[in-house]
């Protein structure tokens, strides 16, 4: 099987941010792609403990993937102090990379915790568990309310429900406040 240009680039930033030692996982769509069904996603996202030290470091590695790529490093220290998201785009295959700053506290701790290793063409990449990654939807579902959310969760369940974590789920959507959604999607199952 061919590797595809989203697996390149996923593989290549894996590499630099384990080089660099900065703690990361991959969620969003690429994520469901691992623990529900295969879908379309047109970007990667990937929650990443950044510190305003390690800024100027992973700008250059990320533009040494394609001198025309994009990346701001204004941006990323932005994004380091607000909690937000930061982009890499690649021009080569049109790919955007959005980086989320991960919280320093409740639920993004969790996750980072609870990553799961795959290997992809002899790379690690880590991945956000099933569990957190069905948080992450309810989260997204909660503030937009786009179906697609529940599509997912609803895939990963069909496809990874038999080995889900229920009571470490069942906890934080407790937590979170995120009942009533994920009641939504399991009386669609």
């Amino acid at each position: 099987m061919e590797i595809t240009d989203q697996e390149k680039i996923l593989i290549t930033i894996a590499k630099i941010l384990d080089d660099l030692k900065i703690e990361y996982f991959i969620t969003g769509g690429f994520a469901v792609s691992v623990w529900g069904r295969p879908r379309a996603t047109f970007d990667i996202d990937i929650i990443i403990k950044l510190v305003k030290p390690n800024v100027t470091t992973l700008a250059r590695a990320l533009r040494g993937i394609c001198k025309a790529g994009y990346v701001d490093e204004n941006m990323m220290a932005d994004a380091i102090s607000n909690n937000g998201e930061f982009n890499f785009i690649d021009p080569n295959s049109g790919l955007k990379v959005d980086f989320w700053v991960m919280r320093k506290e409740g639920l993004d701790v969790e996750r980072l915790k609870n990553k799961k290793t795959k290997i992809i063409s002899g790379q690690k990449v880590y991945f956000s568990s099933p569990e957190d990654l069905i948080l992450s939807k309810l989260e997204w579902y909660k503030e937009c309310r786009s179906s697609r959310h529940l599509e997912d969760i609803e895939s990963i369940f069909k496809i990874s429900g038999d080995k889900l974590d229920k009571k470490y789920l069942n906890k934080w959507v407790d937590k979170l406040g995120l009942s009533d959604f994920l009641d939504k999607v399991k009386n669609k199952l």
